[in-house]
């Protein structure tokens, strides 16, 4: 027993200094006026009620954030699906198409945001010559209101389609077992109707598993609008994530930060929690015999 204690006393010294701790701290902060400057002065709900009600940036950040993890969740996990069934089949140099498809996933973010950066300036970058060369004018990209959001969505499926998320999917493709691909041939099953009837079934944890991930990654998007865009222009790309960072790093208003972090919480947790109870209408598990 106390050598099970000393294996697990690691991870739980971790969780309370690096996740519980700091979860309390922030909480007690997001009650508390503070700055970094002047010790923490209680206010107690002040800092929501402004988030709702006078700050005029909480709310058009909301919306963006969900309006992209809206386009980029769907188009992502059936890109990823698409991608981990074709590599799933017999074809000669499959593990170079598998190294080349995961490559942009490895790509820093910081340093992705910069090359696309350059792929998509307006006046140089070269997607605007290559649209050139077809005789369609390139929008600005960042620098336009209206392409900006698009153009970070361009960003993330390129490097969000081929990644773990995909080797998520090649992993569940791989463990549906073969005698329902052959039974369903024997009851004269299509390709298509076995995708449908007896792959899509059979995989369906995993694509919830991808599901839930994805709508946490997309509704944390940051580091894209941050270096490529700045937020702008004219605050086209102030997501969530961004204006929490703004308040606590710039404006150093910690407290403010805090109850906007906690805000978001909330939010994330409620959308997980929707997906698990909407999960047991069409998530099938074989174990339990659903």
């Amino acid at each position: 027993m106390l050598e099970g204690y000393l294996c697990l006393s690691p991870w739980a010294l971790g969780l309370v200094l690096f996740v519980l701790g700091p979860m309390i701290a922030s909480l007690y902060l997001s009650l508390t006026r503070y700055n970094i400057a002047r010790p923490p002065e209680f206010v107690g709900l002040q800092n929501y009620v402004q988030a709702f009600t006078e700050d005029k940036l909480f709310f058009p950040s909301l919306l963006r954030t969900f309006t992209f993890a809206f386009v980029v969740v769907p188009i992502g996990q059936t890109g990823s699906l698409l991608l981990a069934t074709l590599l799933n089949e017999r074809l000669k140099g499959q593990n170079v198409y598998r190294a080349l498809y995961f490559l942009p996933s490895l790509t820093p973010a910081v340093a992705a945001a910069i090359m696309w950066q350059w792929l998509l300036n307006p006046e140089s970058g070269i997607v605007n010559y290559l649209l050139a060369q077809i005789g369609i004018r390139g929008p600005a990209w960042l620098g336009s209101v209206e392409w900006a959001i698009p153009a970070i969505i361009i960003v993330a499926l390129w490097q969000n389609v081929g990644g773990n998320r995909m080797l998520i999917f090649l992993a569940g493709l791989q463990g549906v077992p073969q005698e329902l691909y052959e039974a369903a041939e024997i009851d004269g099953a299509g390709p298509v109707s076995k995708f449908w009837n007896v792959t899509l079934p059979m995989i369906s944890p995993t694509m919830f598993f991808n599901l839930v991930l994805g709508v946490i990654g997309a509704l944390k998007v940051f580091t894209i609008a941050f270096v490529a865009a700045k937020g702008g222009p004219a605050y086209a790309t102030w997501f969530f994530a961004l204006h929490i960072y703004t308040q606590a790093f710039e404006y150093f208003n910690m407290g403010y930060a805090a109850a906007l972090s906690w805000v978001f919480f909330l939010v994330l947790l409620t959308f997980t929690l929707i997906q698990f109870r909407a999960s047991s209408r069409w998530v099938y598990y074989a174990g339990e015999g659903k």
